[in-house]
């Protein structure tokens, strides 16, 4: 297994933002951003460990809630391609977040987890 698997983002995507992200503060000690429009409005904290958590609401009616971790890469172009060979089906194919880099969201399924690349 590969050292120093990182979770670059953990979203949370509820109907409850602002129940969660105050549980979370009291809980974990972290403060939230205001609505972060590039990550679908969440609201985010930084994580000592160079992570970030983000909780936003569903984007559109169908989207379930979910928590996602989306673990860092070095090439997600190439990270995604392996997935895909191993029977991940591609939910989200690599997009750019603008100042943010890039992330794809995989599914294998029910299970959901993302990639990152900074």
């Amino acid at each position: 297994m590969k050292e120093n698997v990182q979770v670059h983002y953990l979203e949370v995507v509820t109907s409850e933002v602002e129940k969660i992200c105050e549980s979370y503060s009291l809980a974990l000690g972290v403060s939230f951003s205001d609505a972060v429009p590039e990550l679908g409005n969440a609201r985010t904290a930084n994580l000592d460990n160079g992570g970030i958590l983000g909780i936003r609401a569903p984007m559109h009616e169908a989207e379930e809630p979910t928590t996602r971790p989306y673990y860092l890469v070095s090439d997600i172009e190439k990270a995604v391609v392996e997935a895909k060979n191993r029977g991940a089906e591609i939910a989200v194919p690599p997009m750019e977040i603008p100042g943010r880099g890039k992330c794809s969201i995989l599914m294998y399924g029910a299970i959901q987890s993302g990639l990152w690349q900074t």
